[in-house]
């Protein structure tokens, strides 16, 4: 039996959908291209993404050099850079020209405390399988990450990015307009309580407590408002019943899965990745255990989010 048109019409409701997720174009401002003197540089993603050639991370960054990878980074929020056979120390140094280095006290350490290492095995599969950003549980969380592949398994293994302003702008306007001024709690206790000694998790507690940070911040460079809540530490809104909280930020977390805000990287041995924390959430994608996969990270310490 036939269905008239405007019956199945009727079948979807008007307006936006509850998960705030709708079929068509994306409002997607692609960052304006720029020719580099010192380096070559290919999108991978219409907002999000993009490989360098031409720089040699060993070697210490000019002046002029941090300048145009900067502009870069601000634009594209995720840079990367392959055959990069550095060392830790000289990983340090690269981040280092983006301010002071900070630690993880959750997580391994690699040859001294501002690296941190991500070895899984077959015995100590990932978690970092959610999307998040990193250490939102710090009132000043991190500017960005230094990630370095140092082995890679032979299938999968993937990272992805995601662009959190391109989410921001394509929120319904009633969704902007409900969610500027509000502001959120963040905590290492949801992130870490599943795979973490509650021994080490407790010794922090004093340390870090539950932070506040708007849902949605200015970008301290680029003047961008971004959509800053993750599903790893985020709790809940100030000022909203449990309820009502749990409805938005599902509502929002579900923003970062949008493919058209994301960019997908395929590791190889010495691939460095350089990310903009302030502007993107990432996701390390675990289809590869019980294979091995081993990385060093070297993190920027950032400011507070307004």
């Amino acid at each position: 039996m036939s269905v008239d048109l405007p019956a199945r019409i009727q079948l979807r409701e008007a307006g936006t959908p509850a998960d705030g997720i709708v079929e068509g174009p994306r409002l997607l401002r692609e960052p304006q291209r720029k020719q580099y003197e010192l380096f070559t540089l290919r999108p991978l993603g219409r907002v999000i993404g993009a490989e360098i050639d031409g720089v040699d991370l060993g070697t210490p960054v000019t002046p002029e050099l941090r300048e145009e990878l900067n502009h870069a980074l601000l634009a594209w929020k995720v840079l990367f850079f392959r055959d990069q056979r550095i060392t830790s120390a000289q990983q340090r140094a690269f981040a280092a020209n983006w301010g002071a280095l900070e630690t993880n006290p959750f997580i391994a350490r690699g040859d001294d405390e501002a690296v941190t290492r991500f070895e899984r095995t077959a015995a100590m599969p990932g978690y970092e399988n959610i999307w998040h950003t990193d250490v939102t549980w710090r009132p000043e969380p991190a500017l960005g990450s230094v990630l370095r592949l140092i082995e890679v398994p032979p299938v999968g293994g993937d990272t992805m990015w995601a662009d959190m302003a391109a989410a921001y702008d394509n929120l319904p306007e009633d969704v902007r307009a409900r969610i500027d001024g509000l502001t959120a709690v963040h905590d290492y206790l949801p992130g870490f309580d599943r795979f973490s000694d509650p021994a080490l998790l407790a010794q922090w507690q004093d340390r870090f407590p539950p932070v506040e940070h708007p849902v949605v911040r200015t970008h301290p460079e680029t003047g961008r408002r971004t959509l800053f809540v993750n599903q790893a530490f985020t709790t809940h809104i100030v000022g909203l019943d449990r309820a009502e909280s749990d409805r938005l930020l599902r509502y929002l977390f579900l923003q970062a899965h949008t493919p058209e805000f994301q960019v997908r990287f395929t590791w190889r041995p010495d691939s460095v990745a350089f990310w903009d924390n302030r502007a993107t959430q990432h996701y390390a994608v675990n289809d590869y255990h019980p294979h091995v996969r081993i990385a060093e990270r070297v993190a920027i310490a950032g400011d507070r989010p307004y």
